[in-house]
């Protein structure tokens, strides 16, 4: 992580991660006394609660240590910044999210041919998502799962009446979004859950829990439906009409994505802290690292 950081040069470094990546770039920048600004993804005690048992407390201490130094520490939503100030955390500023709406928008539903409503949930197949809470609904037609994670196999064996596809990117994803007739999202543990986003450029109304995450995005418009009784959501969110769907997500654009990150990126003179370009950087030829 330090050569990379070295070779690139960066007049900003921004941590996106408080896994083994973001802590190696932590370590280095404090080291080196570099600024840097970091995000708050996914609510980590609660998914680490999750999957191990460990007391919240514990690792939102964790949290105070690692996002500590930051510059700035980037959410997405108001209910998020209020939990981590309850948790003690500070210097936090927005960081909404977009989506892309000509990749993601209404398309032929013929594209699956399954008994309907169709109900999808697409993400990571894995304990902290909460997936087996959609799977045991009892709900009409078919239910969708798109995505892969280390509960694939054991879910597929456990309910042979659920369609599993595996991974799926691009119009491939986006089809199968737009094929469907109700996006269910049964996570409480993420802070925003883009998949909303998409599922509702696609013209598709949104089921889930009233948490973080949904609650941001969905709120009180008409656009779906949260309650902690999943299968009335369903069917409450079956009613709506795509079209509110659809002009709701134009409103979430990743222009103003951009703007909200570029103005809480500090642009800091670092060229002390770094090697001087070399002569075939000197060329106009600069040998740097994707992003």
């Amino acid at each position: 992580m330090a050569r990379t950081i070295e070779q690139f040069r960066p007049c900003a470094v921004h941590i996106a991660t408080e896994g083994p990546l973001g802590l190696a770039a932590r370590r280095y920048c404090v080291k080196k006394e570099i600024p840097f600004t970091t995000a708050f993804h996914t609510r980590f005690p609660e998914y680490v609660h999750a999957r191990f048992g460990i007391p919240v407390s514990w690792t939102y201490k964790v949290m105070r240590w690692f996002h500590g130094p930051s510059r700035t520490i980037m959410v997405a939503t108001q209910t998020i910044e209020d939990e981590l100030k309850k948790w003690g955390l500070s210097n936090i500023k927005r960081w909404t999210r977009g989506v892309d709406t000509d990749l993601f928008r209404p398309r032929d539903k013929a594209f699956l041919d399954l008994p309907r409503p169709i109900s999808l949930y697409v993400g990571r197949v894995a304990v902290e998502k909460n997936i087996k809470a959609f799977l045991d609904l009892d709900l009409p037609g078919s239910k969708l799962v798109v995505g892969d994670g280390p509960q694939l196999a054991e879910l597929t064996r456990s309910h042979p009446d659920v369609h599993f596809v595996g991974s799926k990117e691009g119009e491939d994803l986006a089809k199968h979004f737009s094929a469907s007739d109700v996006f269910v999202f049964p996570s409480r543990t993420d802070t925003f859950g883009l998949v909303l986003l998409e599922a509702l450029a696609s013209g598709i109304p949104v089921a889930a829990y009233p948490v973080p995450g949904p609650l941001d995005v969905i709120g009180d418009s008409p656009v779906g439906c949260l309650s902690e009784d999943l299968t009335e959501a369903v069917h409450t969110a079956l009613e709506v009409d795509p079209q509110l769907c659809r002009d709701y997500a134009l409103g979430f654009s990743w222009e103003l994505s951009v703007q909200q990150f570029l103005n809480n990126v500090y642009v800091f003179d670092v060229d002390s802290k770094f090697p001087q370009a070399t002569d075939h950087e000197k060329t106009g030829e600069p040998q740097r690292l994707p992003a």
